[in-house]
Parts: structure tokens; sequence; C-alpha cells
């Protein structure tokens, strides 16, 4: 029997099992407990002092802070479990014990075990048993592999560089034996994930770590955050939570890290080049990093996402290595003729259902030429229903062609793709919000939207484009920005769709329409409003008129 034991600790609870991994970012509200994944099995349901039973999570680094939040709260399930490997959830889990004493117990089972207990009704997690329906099940701590460390390495576990040093060591060595590492790697710059306001968890931590004197080692960026950083007063955002909300932007910034405010840090000039090892954090992020520019990454959660800026130093596991970036799972796409930009990402959004817990590699494209920003959607959407730090694209990214063929296979068909289309456009014809820029736009974008709103003028239906500092700066010195906000879009900086709140995000909304798959998926639990989705054609379109035919695309039908 196999019963290890990832995080100790003492727990009773009904069994919840699902067979499908759950991002807890947009896919938990932390401050009720409940699954708001609309897509997801467990919809509706309460994870609260529950023995949660999954394979394994999926989609935003930002599930370790909603896991943390759900701790403080007293909603955290009673324990997890998992099948495989997890990180996120489990890191959020290890932070709320060591920093807050709110310790949630994590397992891990065989799969013979997991079967059985999924069909349970009652578990007990001891020190030494995993008892299932008063069944026990010996409880062994996981196998710790020797973790060879530099001199560096240890004064900073000594404490020799502060106490945030020292906690910071403690957690990345503690995830090495979770990730079965055997050295750390120096990493050369870092990107934080964890600075949206999104629970009070992400800002205590925080203000916890830059009371502690902790500073950035590497060069390190800033994810979205949750408020325009200098305009959120004149949005009519409440101060109570603008200055919350700038106060956790304000502490990476005190310890370091700089304000670039953006999802998309590899629109940056410091974007990373191919081997480079980085540190970053932010689920598109680490898949675009990973597949389209050949740096190299892992899926961190955030927390650990700071912590190896602290100290410039990862484990050396996952695809930091040759062998774990070789795909898993061939996807065979038949291509419709004449698709539009549309169709990137769903197939990211496809590949990730495919493939959930594993590197894919699509063929079937090589005859296509799509844009670095198709990529970056393809990337995006792929995040939200995989667990996978990457892809990969015959023909097109990068490192496709260095692997051998892969034996395990399945295929994507226009119906498939249809289908896919119909569970992204679950919202009616009427739409009086269009959102652009999840990930934020890119100046290509930008200029496209432009092009397509000339000569036209807002009628009812608001437009809002979510950007970082340096897109809106350059798009503003060449008059870019001027073309859009001539039509009536608001283009907003430091911000993006699964961070954005009311006022800002238009109270009045009822339904809305956007071309990025990523959010089509999050935006109903996010938002609780309606979803439609579409080309960046279309929700011009839309944009224009106010409406979206529910009809399928014509390259789909």
């Amino acid at each position: 029997m196999s019963a290890h034991s990832i995080l100790a600790g003492r727990a009773r609870g009904e069994v919840l099992a699902t067979g499908e991994g759950l991002s807890f970012w947009g896919g938990v509200d932390p401050l009720t407990g409940l699954v708001i994944d609309a897509h997801h099995p467990l919809h509706g349901q309460s994870i609260a002092g529950k023995v949660l039973l999954m394979p394994t999570t999926r989609g935003s680094c930002s599930g370790s802070g909603v896991t943390l939040d759900l701790a403080l709260n007293g909603l955290a399930p009673a324990a997890f479990v998992f099948r495989e490997v997890e990180d996120i959830v489990t890191l959020g889990a290890m932070i709320a014990g060591r920093m807050f004493d709110r310790p949630v117990p994590v397992v891990r089972l065989g799969a013979e075990e997991f079967a059985a207990v999924s069909q349970a009704r009652q578990v007990e997690v001891t020190d030494d048993a995993f008892i299932v329906d008063g069944r026990p099940i010996p409880l062994a701590p996981a196998p710790v592999p020797h973790l060879a460390l530099t001199a560096a390495d240890r004064a900073m576990l000594a404490g020799e560089k502060g106490p945030a040093c020292r906690i910071a060591m403690e957690v990345i060595c503690a995830m090495a034996a979770l990730q079965e590492a055997a050295a750390l790697v120096d990493v050369t710059q870092g990107h934080i994930d964890g600075c949206i306001l999104a629970n009070t968890a992400n800002l205590r931590f925080a203000e916890t770590m830059a009371q502690m004197g902790a500073r950035v080692r590497i060069p390190t960026t800033i994810n979205a955050i949750s408020v325009d950083h200098g305009n959120w007063r004149d949005q009519g955002v409440p101060p109570q939570f603008g200055l919350r909300a700038a106060r956790l932007a304000d502490a990476y910034v005190q310890m370091g890290c700089r304000p670039t405010f953006t999802c998309a840090p590899y629109l940056l000039e410091t974007a990373p080049e191919a081997g480079e090892m980085i540190g970053w954090s932010e689920s598109n992020a680490v898949i675009y990093a990973n597949s389209v520019l050949a740096a190299r990454t892992v899926k961190h959660p955030d927390y650990l996402d700071l912590f190896i800026a602290l100290t410039g130093r990862a484990p050396l596991s996952g695809v930091y290595l040759d062998a774990n970036r070789a795909p898993r799972r061939r996807i065979d796409v038949t291509c419709p003729t004449g698709a539009n930009e549309s169709l990137w990402p769903m197939l990211g959004y496809i590949a990730g259902q495919l493939s959930p817990d594993r590197i894919p590699i699509l063929t079937g494209l090589e005859h296509t030429t799509p844009m670095r920003d198709d990529l970056k959607a393809m990337c995006a959407a792929f995040g939200t229903t995989s667990a996978a730090p990457m892809l990969h694209v015959a023909g097109i990214t990068p490192e496709a062609g260095n692997f051998p063929d892969v034996a395990d296979r399945v295929s994507v068909t226009k119906a498939d793709l249809a289908r896919v289309w119909a569970e992204l456009n679950p919202g009616p014809e009427e739409v009086d919000l269009i959102a652009f820029g999840s990930p934020h736009f890119s100046l290509s974008e930008c200029r496209a939207l432009a092009g397509l709103l000339q000569g036209h003028k807002a009628e009812g239906t608001a437009v809002i484009v979510t950007v970082g500092q340096d897109v809106l700066a350059k798009a503003r010195a060449e008059g870019t920005l001027a073309r859009l906000e001539s039509f009536g879009a608001q283009v907003i900086p430091d911000i993006c769709w699964c961070s954005i709140t009311e006022p800002v995000f238009p109270t009045e909304t009822r339904n809305l329409m956007t071309n990025s798959g990523k959010y089509a998926h999050y935006a109903p639990g996010l938002s609780g409003r309606q979803v439609r989705f579409g080309s960046l054609a279309e929700c011009a379109a839309a944009a224009r008129t106010g409406l979206a035919p529910k009809t399928l695309p014509d390259w789909l039908t």
C-alpha cells in the first residue's frame, strides 16, 4: 500500500473526490470555500472541512495564495489528497503551517489507493496512518533525497543573510525534497505573481516578509496588480480596497522588485533568452517562456517565486532538466480551412483538456504561420485547463523537433473545436462589455484593434483594454492610444482581467465578450457574468453593435 505524508498533520472529514484537477485561483472562493469554476464537476460545492481528493491541481500559480487565505479564514479542506506530485496548493498549505500556525495535512496516494479512496465516505489522517472508512493504511513520510547545497545556500539556511532569507531557503529546500531534486540551480531573473489583492493572505504574507527585511537578489518583475497604481482614486475605487491593493504592490517594490505590473513579462525588453534559467510565476508567462522563448522555469507557486528571488536559487527539477521537457502526448490536429486567430486559444484550451497532466506536442499545424500574439493566447488558454508548464507545436515552437515521436496519441477534429467554441460561448447575443487584454495586450494587438475600430464610435458598449506600462507608453507615443480612445475604448495599465474589480469593471455589465480563451474560462466565476468568446474582429464588431451572434463561425460549420 502506498500512502505518503507530504505535510504532516491530523484531520478527519468527509471525502470530496474528483477526477479532474481544479485551479484554486478562479476556481475557489476563499471567502466561502465554494467551487466557483463554472466548468468544473465540483461547481457549487464547498471544500471547507472536506478531505479533498483529486489527481493534482491545474491552472494559475495564484492557487497557493487562495489556499493560504482559505486556511486563515478557517475554510480550508481538512486535508488534501493527491495522486501526483503537486506544488501549488501544497506550497500554500506549507506557508499556512510554517508562518501562520494553520497547518493543513497533504497526503499523496498511489494509483490503487487513490482509486479506492475516491469511493470512500470518511477519512482520518493521523501521525502514522491514513484511515479510510475505518480501515487504516500505513502513512509513511515521503522519501527525502540528498540535496547538494553550496556554502552560500548553507549560510542562508543558518540565518547569516537574515530571517527572511532563512525562511526562503528552508521552504526552497522543502520544495526541492517534494520535487525529488538533488540540487538547486542559479536563476537569472524572477517574476512575482502573488501581488494581486485577491485575498488578505497575499497582503499579510508580503508585508510580513518586507518587515523581516526581505530583499531580492536577482532582477525581479511584478505581475499585474489589483488597481491602476497611479489612477485608482480617480476611477472611483473605494479607498479601503485601493489603499490595501497599493500597499501590497508597494511591499514588493520595497523588497527591490521592479514595478512593471504586467502579466506578460515576456513583452518587456528584459524577456529571457533561449536556455536561460529563470524563476517565474504566473501560469501564462511560465508556459510562454518555456514553449515560445525556450527559456526554462518551473511553474512556481506564489510565494515560492519571492523566495527564489530572495535567494537566486530554485530546485533543479521539472522542466529545468532536458528530459522533463519532452512531450508525453501527441495531439494530431485537423486544422479547419479558413480559421481565424481564435483557433489558437481554442487549441490551447482543448490541448489542456486532452493533456491535463503532461506536456503535449501538437501536430498538423506545420503549414500555419501564427504570430507571437497567437502563441500568447494559446499558452494562456492552455494554462487554464492543464497543469503542464509548457507545450510544443511541431514546426513552430523552437524545441518541438528535439524529441522522438510520441506513441500516446489523441486527435482534434473540427467537431472538437466546435464543442470548445460552444463551451466558451454560453452567454446571450447581447453584450455590454468587451474585455481585451488577458494576458495584457501587446503593442501589435493594440494596433490591430485600433485599426478595426477606426472610424467608429462606441454606442452603449464598454470596451476596456488592459496593458502593461511599457506597452501603454509606446502606444501613447505612436498615437495608437489616441486612436483607441477616439472610439471610446478605455485603456488601463497595471490591472488584468483576472484581478479587475468593480467599479473599474463596469457595475452595470450583464454580459461580456472577450477574445481571450483564458478569461472566457475564468470570467463566469470571477465576475458573475455570462460570457461570449470570439476573434479580435468579432469582438470589435460586437463593440460597435452590442451583439455577438450565436451562430458558429463559418470555418467551424
